[in-house]
């Protein structure tokens, strides 16, 4: 039995391993050298209308940053729920962005291509016997998980509920004990330096049809309803019926993520605009779109894709006009978009 490695994407944290000195550690210093104020207002400016799941996620930073957590156990074990394009992964990666400089710096593993129970090897390695077993392999990079002495490991569980069960139950030693021992007995990898995250889907389709049966009700009418069954209880009754309760026993937070509201579509729109700029930046061209322009972008925004509907519109729709335009006009580094007549122009 062979094991492919494609559910895995690594960038290798800096390996430094200098420890505190004898002034920090009397006075009571900690290890690390992020600061959760500098990682929360980075999530912050990204994630919109997410204050209780990142009010959460300060929280836990807070713990890591103290560094009294217990060492036998992750660093920290946070399963983010809510529909797709609402910020889970993204969260991850602004994480990694603010502490480590890039943000893909953590170990993302991609749940949806361990959707068999054979699969269960790419977690826990070959059984003694079958191909890879002696060389202790797995979809796993030590490096990555260890992080360095100053600062945390990040791994990536992206889209849980599509693994199978037996790929779930694979994980449950790592979120108990902070290790993974192959089944082989070859090889023990170390994640109790590690902040451990995990997203999914679970229970957001019903917790969207529950929403679109009482949009019809009077106002106060849904308030009652959600008052009495919250989409939360809907999702977690889900959740319930797909995961052990030994493995969601493992995980220290559980973190609900709102569909994306039309109140935050206007600043999602200036954030893929500031992204845009970002990557122009090394031609020196800068975009700019006027009122009319980002409105067009977030009229009739289909709430059920999220963050991504936007950015898909952006990059399918005004990208192209700006290419166009860019070669054509390669002198031009100040571009202001307009939208009128149902077409882009170049002001």
């Amino acid at each position: 039995m062979s094991i492919e490695n494609a559910a895995i994407h690594i960038v290798k944290p800096s390996t430094s391993t200098h420890g505190r000195s004898e002034k920090d550690r009397s006075l009571g210093k900690s290890r690390f050298h992020f600061e959760p104020k500098t990682v929360m207002q980075h999530l912050r400016k990204h994630i919109i209308g997410q204050e209780k799941a990142l009010d959460e996620i300060s929280k836990m930073l807070h713990v890591v940053k103290a560094d009294f957590s217990p060492p036998d156990k992750p660093l920290s074990v946070t399963l983010m729920l809510g529909p797709t394009g609402v910020g889970k992964t993204e969260t991850v990666r602004l994480i990694a962005e603010a502490i480590y400089g890039q943000a893909d710096a953590f170990c993302r593993i991609d749940m949806n291509t361990l959707a068999q129970e054979h699969y269960t090897a790419a977690i826990t390695g070959a059984p003694p016997g079958y191909v890879g077993s002696k060389e202790g392999h797995s979809l796993f990079d030590e490096t990555a998980i260890a992080g360095s002495h100053t600062r945390p490991g990040i791994v990536l569980f992206d889209e849980l509920e599509k693994a199978s069960t037996e790929v779930i139950r694979g994980l449950m030693n790592i979120l108990e004990t902070g290790k993974l021992t192959l089944t082989a007995g070859t090889k023990t990898i170390d994640f109790r330096n590690c902040m451990i995250f995990m997203t999914s889907n679970i229970g957001a389709q019903a917790a969207q049809q529950y929403l679109e049966k009482i949009q019809f009700l009077p106002k106060k009418i849904q308030d009652i309803c959600l008052k009495r069954i919250p989409t939360q209880t809907i999702i977690e009754k889900v959740m319930y019926r797909k995961f052990d309760p030994e493995f969601l026993n493992r995980i220290d937070r559980t973190l609900h993520y709102q569909a994306v509201q039309s109140d935050a579509l206007p600043r999602l729109v200036e954030i893929e605009l500031e992204k845009l700029n970002q990557r122009l930046l090394h031609q020196k061209r800068t975009v700019h779109l006027t009122n009319a322009a980002k409105a067009y972008f977030y009229q009739d925004h289909d709430i059920r894709f999220g963050a991504r509907h936007l950015a898909r519109k952006i990059r399918t729709e005004l990208e192209p006009v700006l290419a166009i335009y860019f070669l054509n006009h390669p002198e031009n580094n100040d571009i202001r978009i307009d939208y009128h007549n149902a077409e882009f122009h170049v002001l």
